[in-house]
């Protein structure tokens, strides 16, 4: 058997596919699995981190503003699709793939697209609850599309089948307990951990605001265990505690959390943007959170996702405009002193999990392959 996964833009995107990666592996021991991506896409990295091949295809992002510097770009965006369209083809004729399953972002376009007319099995997921364009233009195309939230169901009125399946999360997350992963950690005390992140593009405001957050923290006797991931603003971040007298480790402010299992086991409080997959890993876990929902994205879709588990009381939602630093550290001490409703917001995130998407994604998908 041959499958091939498209996706990229953000883990949100990746993650999900090497999470279906993994169970076609265990259950077709031999089975050839290649993943494609963007040229210049992060996919890249988190793919050939899991063990994959993956290969690349052009494509590029089209802009919802208006401005002359987005028409020039959409225009650029709209000659490049045919180039990753050839690429994408060249690809599936030299694989020669049993099954095309995209999972999201513009990189999963052209292969899922070149595969349909081809009139080879295709199929996607979409993980957010507002469903993007590369998913939505592809609907009508494919033979399945797939939903992690039953929120999103109703914008694919017209494609041929609509499942209901959640969002796959990696097996690496449910292999240690949070005892085990703080002592993997080296945290022998009774401290709570609080970890954040906002992605690994850093998050502009939102870092500053981290900065005074991660000063107040530092002020008030630490009181709790801390880790941060910054991303890109790492260097500003770490040069402007430096500079307010902050003294921090590697290990609290770290570029990156490549130890995510670990450390997401380990938390008591999360605080992070609303991304899909990240979603997934909080409902799975039932790790009580704090999310503040990207404003910058496309029809502002980590809004509607952290709603329906604000509504359901297993996140606190904050709004970028509405946050300082002060007011999330505050936040942070109110939950981290009510064990209640943390352990009310555990049990609501875990209710709306779905712990076998990945398999349930699996069968779908071989059931496709069977018609």
């Amino acid at each position: 058997m041959r499958v091939i996964f498209t996706c990229g833009g953000s883990a949100g995107h990746v993650n999900p596919a090497l999470a279906v990666a993994q169970v076609f592996e265990a259950r077709h021991p031999g089975c050839e699995i290649q993943f494609i991506g963007a040229d210049q896409g992060m996919e890249q990295r988190l793919v050939a981190q899991a063990g994959y091949p993956i290969r690349t295809v052009k494509v590029s992002t089209f802009e919802r503003a208006w401005s002359l510097k987005v028409l020039r770009h959409n225009v650029s965006s709209v000659f490049k699709l045919p180039v990753g369209q050839h690429e994408a083809a060249a690809i599936l004729k030299e694989f020669k793939p049993d099954l095309v399953v995209g999972t999201g972002g513009y990189a999963s376009y052209p292969a899922v697209h070149a595969a349909a007319r081809r009139r080879i099995p295709t199929a996607i997921h979409e993980s957010n609850a507002y469903p993007g364009l590369t998913t939505r233009a592809l609907a009508n195309q494919v033979d399945l599309v797939m939903v992690g939230f039953p929120e999103a169901a109703v914008y694919y009125k017209d494609a041929k089948k609509v499942a209901v399946t959640g969002t796959p999360v990696r097996g690496e997350f449910f292999s240690l307990d949070r005892e085990q992963a703080r002592l993997e950690l080296g945290l022998t005390d009774s401290q709570p951990l609080v970890i954040s992140f906002w992605g690994s593009q850093g998050a502009g405001h939102m870092s500053e605001r981290t900065v005074d957050f991660v000063e107040r923290w530092a002020s008030e006797g630490r009181r709790f265990h801390y880790i941060h991931a910054a991303g890109r603003d790492y260097e500003d971040m770490t040069a402007e505690l430096s500079k307010r007298g902050v003294a921090v480790s590697k290990e609290e402010i770290r570029p990156y959390i490549d130890d995510m299992p670990v450390v997401m086991a380990a938390a008591d409080l999360v605080i992070c943007r609303a991304g899909a997959s990240t979603i997934g890993e909080l409902m799975a876990l039932g790790k009580p959170a704090i999310l503040v929902p990207s404003p910058f994205v496309a029809a502002n879709h980590q809004y509607k996702n952290a709603k329906v588990l604000a509504d359901r009381g297993g996140i606190e939602l904050a709004e970028e405009k509405d946050c300082t630093g002060y007011g999330l550290y505050q936040t942070a001490l109110r939950l981290l002193a009510d064990g209640g409703r943390r352990a009310a917001m555990g049990r609501a995130l875990k209710g709306l999990a779905a712990p076998d998407a990945a398999l349930d994604i699996y069968e779908n998908l071989i059931s496709l392959l069977k018609k």
